[in-house]
């Protein structure tokens, strides 16, 4: 069994999503995105499917030519190579599930650029 929190030791920086591996299963690995509200996640993309929950805030999520407004308790799941951008309209905490396949470093690339 493995446990953790969403809210414990969360912080945001004004300048940059900042990025937490929570834990990782044999099938899995769940992160924690804290957005403090105007920053950013450029547009990018995975090679693996991926499913973002909001746990708390909202996003402009960009996503094939649409901006959706993510909110409190809203889940998403999106192939493989689909490109995706995020905007923190609030303080925002989301959790991020990729496949073990994935890589939590390249999420935290994609959250300095």
């Amino acid at each position: 069994m493995k446990t953790s929190s969403l809210f414990d030791n969360l912080e945001f920086n004004e300048s940059k999503p900042l990025i937490t591996v929570l834990f990782e299963t044999n099938f899995t690995k769940e992160i924690r995105i804290a957005m403090a509200q105007g920053t950013v996640m450029k547009e990018h993309k995975t090679s693996f499917p991926i499913v973002v929950e909001m746990v708390d805030g909202n996003v402009d999520f960009g996503v094939e030519q649409k901006n959706l407004q993510l909110k409190k308790g809203d889940i998403l799941a999106l192939e493989s190579n689909v490109p995706h951008d995020l905007k923190a309209t609030e303080d925002s905490v989301i959790r991020l599930t990729l496949t073990k396949y994935d890589s939590s470093e390249r999420v935290e690339g994609v959250a300095k650029k």
